[in-house]
């Protein structure tokens, strides 16, 4: 995903400057080559240390300190950089950033810096509000940074309200988003459903599957990170919502045809990862049902079948692929739920293999189309919808 890419991270004087060891540490065990430039400041609240150990790279804050390999410094490193993030970004240090102001190391560098350059603020909330603060950062956003919003909750200085720095794993997926993958699928509008539904039986209990969404969410986070514009329209899950998607939350199966098909026409591709209960009681109780001494009968009806629809009402041009998991008879029962539902491709899997099914981070599919059977080895979840969005593409091109 990141390896032989090579990440600058600036880090300015913020109680928040300890987050960014994590994203160091998260960068450099996905392959990135890791350099941290720190302002004067930021020494009094992280060591330089704890960042040379973690990235095996001296970690600078002296603009002009003879002892580092190169012989320029900031015009090396900005040379070598894929992606900058300064995280924390103070307001002294984003009002350098908005004004071209480069008096040390880490500004100096920015500046000489080519590539895609990210900033997370983190101040107090009164700074973060502050209209000059504000106007500073939409100078940074007209000269093509981006700014990642900070998020709201308790702060150090005992105030509530905006600019908390997000937690590492979301400044993570910044950078994977801006460097990790291709922009292939610039340009494509994708929708993918995910989860479970849940069908009532009466204001307690309810029919649903062990579905936890993470493959849809995988999926969706994929193509967002590769340039598409993706809504994800997704049942109840314990998963947070994806970074640069558009989520829609449902929670039942006539709740997810309705929102499917409100914008399916919309769509480039279609992949319906969701397991969308097929049944639901006839009637839903008011009341909670009570508990009796004799034997319960609650009658089913068939549920929407959204992907029978969207085979049968689907625009010149779009691809369509469906999910099948299945406990015997997986590429026979796959192929004929290929051919009935009018599909481009469906993803088939065996709840009985080992590392696929429900649950689990990793998945084994196998890819079929009306000419194709290729079966993927125990992957990644987010490995197969790399996989699975690349052969859909493939398709889409006629290879």
């Amino acid at each position: 995903m990141l390896k032989g890419k090579t990440v600058l991270l600036g880090v300015t004087g913020s109680i928040a400057a300890y987050k960014t060891a994590g994203l160091a540490s998260m960068l450099v065990k996905k392959g990135a080559k890791v350099h941290v430039l720190m302002t004067k400041h930021a020494v009094n609240f992280i060591n330089p240390i704890t960042f040379e150990s973690l990235t095996g790279n001296k970690c600078l804050v002296d603009t002009f300190d003879r002892n580092f390999e190169f012989s320029v410094e900031h015009v090396a490193l900005a040379k070598a950089a894929d992606a900058a993030m300064i995280a924390p970004a103070s307001a002294n240090v984003i009002g350098k950033m908005a004004h071209g102001i480069a008096d040390d190391m880490l500004t100096t560098t920015m500046m000489a810096c080519k590539c895609k350059k990210i900033l997370a603020p983190a101040m107090n909330t009164n700074m973060y509000e502050n209209p000059v603060l504000q106007d500073n950062l939409e100078r940074c956003r007209g000269y093509g940074m981006e700014v990642i919003p900070p998020a709201k909750g308790y702060l150090a200085c005992g105030d509530t309200g905006a600019g908390k720095m997000p937690e590492p794993e979301a400044l993570f997926e910044y950078i994977v988003r801006e460097i990790g993958y291709p922009k292939d699928m610039a340009g494509k509008k994708i929708l993918v459903t995910a989860g479970p539904t849940m069908e009532a039986i009466d204001p307690v209990r309810f029919i649903t599957n062990h579905s936890t969404g993470k493959m849809g969410y995988a999926i969706a986070k994929t193509a967002a990170c590769r340039g598409a514009e993706v809504t994800l329209i997704t049942g109840p899950v314990s998963l947070s919502p994806p970074l640069f998607v558009n989520t829609v939350p449902v929670v039942c199966a006539r709740d997810m045809f309705e929102a499917v098909t409100s914008c399916s026409n919309e769509q480039d591709i279609i992949i319906k990862a969701a397991a969308v209960a097929d049944y639901r009681p006839a009637v839903a109780s008011a009341e909670k049902m009570k508990k009796k001494d004799d034997a319960l009968t609650i009658c089913l009806e068939r549920t929407e079948d959204i992907l029978g629809w969207l085979g049968n009402h689907r625009k010149e041009g779009q691809f369509l692929c469906g999910f099948s998991m299945e406990t015997q008879n997986l590429l026979e029962n796959s192929r004929a739920k290929l051919e009935r539902k009018n599909l481009d491709m469906i993803v088939a899997n065996n709840l009985k293999v080992e590392g696929a099914g429900f649950g689990t981070d990793t998945n084994v599919v196998t890819l079929i189309t009306k000419d194709m059977e290729l079966e993927l080895p125990l992957m990644d979840k987010a490995e197969v919808a790399d996989r699975l969005l690349t052969e859909i593409l493939g398709k889409m091109k006629g290879n």
